[in-house]
C-alpha cells in the first residue's frame, strides 16, 4: 500500500519537473531561434536598402547624398554584417532576371533564380525556403529577392537543443533519485502510524480475548444458578458480539502481519469444497446458488487464507442478496490469472462508496449490512488476503447486481 503511495508521489513530482523542463526548453529554443531569425531578417532588410542594380554584384555602395539609405545606421560595418554572405536576384515586372548576386558560389544561379521566381509567385514578403531565408523588396521598377544562408542558424539551434536536452536529462535523473528520497520521507510518518495501528489492533485483540472468555464463562455459571433472566441474556448476547469482533480483529492482524507459507493450491477444488457448506445456508434463506467452476486452476498461496477469502465473499453475498434472489459463483482462467467472481442480486453500491467498503469498520447504512454481528472487517480481511497473494479485488455494480471479483496469478 505504501509502496504504491510512494510511486504516486514520485510520479507526481517527476511529472511536474518534466513539464517545467520541457516548457523551459521550448521557451529557450523558440525565443533564441526567433531572436536570431529576426536579426538576420533585419540584416537582409539593410542589404536590400543598400542594393542598387547599377553597381556590380557583390559590391556595396556606401551611404551618400544620392543613396536612399543615407540616413540609415552603418550596419554594413558591423562584424555580423561583414561576416554574413548574401545572395540576391533582381526580377523585372515581366518576370525577367535582371541580375543575380552570388558571391560565394555555394548555390547555382539557376537554383537562386528558380527559388526567387517561386517566392514572387507565392507573393510572400519574407520566410524560409530550404536552407535559405529570404526577403522580397520592391526597388522601384523591379523586385529584389535577397537571400541569406540559414544553415548556421539551424546547426546552432540544434547544438543548443542537444546540449540543453543532455544537461536537462542528467538533471532529471538526479532529481528522480531526489524525488524517491523525498517520497520515502513523506510516506514514512504514515507508514509508522499504520504499523502502530496494526500493532494496537493486535495487542487490543489479545488483551480483550481473556476478559471476553471470562465473562462468557461466568454468565453461563450464573444462568445455571438463577435460570433465564433478560438482563443476563443481554449480557451474553453482547459478549458474543464482542467475541466475534475480537476474533475478526485478531484475524485481520494475523493476515496483515504474518508471512505466508506459500504452496501450490488447487484453487478449483478449494473453491468447490468451500462453497458446499453454504448450500444449506442459501436454502434456508430461500435463495439460489449457482456455481460455475473451471477445473484444474492452480495458484500459489495459503490454502487456509484462500478458503477464508471464498467464505467471506459468499457470506457477504448471502447477507446482501435480495429476497428470493440468486447468487452466482464463477471461477475461470483469464489472461494468465484465476478470476473468482461472486455475484448477487441486490441493492447497488453507490460509486462513491465502492472503494470505502474495503476499509476497516466500514459498514454503510445498517439496512445494507443487516447487523448480525458484522463489523465491517470481512471485506478488509478479504482485501488483505488478496494483497498478500499479489492479487486484486474490486466491486462492480450494474443492472441490479453486485459483483465482487478477485484476480490471482495462476501457478505456471
Amino acid at each position: 500500500m505504501f509502496e504504491k503511495s510512494r510511486r504516486k508521489i514520485v510520479a507526481a513530482i517527476m511529472s511536474v519537473l518534466l513539464l517545467l523542463f520541457l516548457g523551459t526548453l521550448g521557451v529557450i529554443y523558440n525565443s533564441s531561434y526567433h531572436e536570431v531569425l529576426e536579426r538576420n531578417f533585419g540584416m537582409l532588410e539593410h542589404y536590400a536598402q543598400l542594393y542598387f542594380l547599377e553597381r556590380q554584384p557583390g559590391e556595396m555602395e556606401l551611404p551618400g547624398e544620392n543613396n536612399p539609405a543615407a540616413n540609415e545606421p552603418p550596419l554594413k560595418d558591423t562584424p555580423a554584417f561583414q561576416l554574413s554572405t548574401f545572395y540576391s536576384v533582381a526580377v523585372s515586372g515581366e518576370g525577367n532576371i535582371l541580375a543575380i548576386d552570388n558571391p560565394a558560389g555555394v548555390y547555382e544561379n539557376a537554383l537562386l533564380a528558380e527559388t526567387a521566381a517561386e517566392i514572387i509567385k507565392r507573393q510572400r514578403t519574407q520566410g524560409i525556403s530550404g536552407r535559405l531565408i529570404y526577403l522580397v523588396k520592391e526597388k522601384g521598377g523591379y523586385m529584389l529577392v535577397a537571400f541569406m544562408d540559414n544553415t548556421i542558424i539551424g546547426e546552432s539551434m540544434s547544438t543548443l537543443f542537444r546540449y540543453t536536452l543532455a544537461f536537462g536529462s542528467v538533471t532529471i535523473v538526479l532529481l528522480f533519485f531526489a524525488a524517491v528520497y523525498l517520497a520515502k520521507r513523506i510516506v514514512l510518518p504514515m507508514e509508522e502510524a499504520y504499523e502502530k495501528q496494526k500493532q494496537f489492533i493486535s495487542d487490543a485483540g489479545h488483551e480483550l480475548k481473556t476478559p471476553v472468555s471470562v465473562i462468557s464463562a461466568n454468565a453461563e455459571l450464573l444462568q445455571r444458578e438463577i435460570g433465564e433472566n433478560p438482563w443476563l441474556s443481554n449480557i451474553q448476547y453482547e459478549n458474543e458480539r464482542m467475541g466475534v469482533l475480537v476474533t475478526q480483529l485478531l484475524e485481520l492482524a494475523r493476515t496483515e502481519n504474518v508471512t505466508l507459507q506459500m504452496e501450490t493450491v488447487n484453487f478449483s477444488r478449494l473453491v468447490s469444497g468451500e462453497s458446499l457448506p453454504f448450500e444449506s445456508i442459501v436454502f434456508e434463506e430461500n435463495l439460489m446458488l449457482d456455481c460455475k467452476i473451471e477445473d484444474y486452476l492452480y495458484v500459489k498461496g495459503s490454502s487456509a487464507q484462500l478458503k477464508q477469502l471464498t467464505a467471506i465473499l459468499l457470506d457477504n453475498a448471502i447477507r446482501h442478496c435480495q429476497a428470493e434472489g440468486k447468487i452466482t459463483l464463477i471461477l475461470k482462467a483469464e489472461r494468465n490469472g484465476a478470476v473468482l467472481s461472486v455475484i448477487n442480486d441486490g441493492e447497488e453500491i453507490p460509486s462513491d462508496k465502492q472503494k470505502q467498503i474495503f476499509e476497516r469498520f466500514y459498514r454503510g447504512d445498517f439496512a445494507r449490512t443487516g447487523g448480525g454481528g458484522h463489523y465491517g472487517l470481512g471485506l478488509a480481511i478479504a482485501k488483505a488476503i488478496v494483497t498478500a497473494h499479489k492479487g486484486k479485488i474490486e466491486v462492480l455494480c450494474q443492472d441490479g447486481k453486485v459483483e465482487f471479483t478477485v484476480r490471482l496469478p495462476l501457478k505456471k
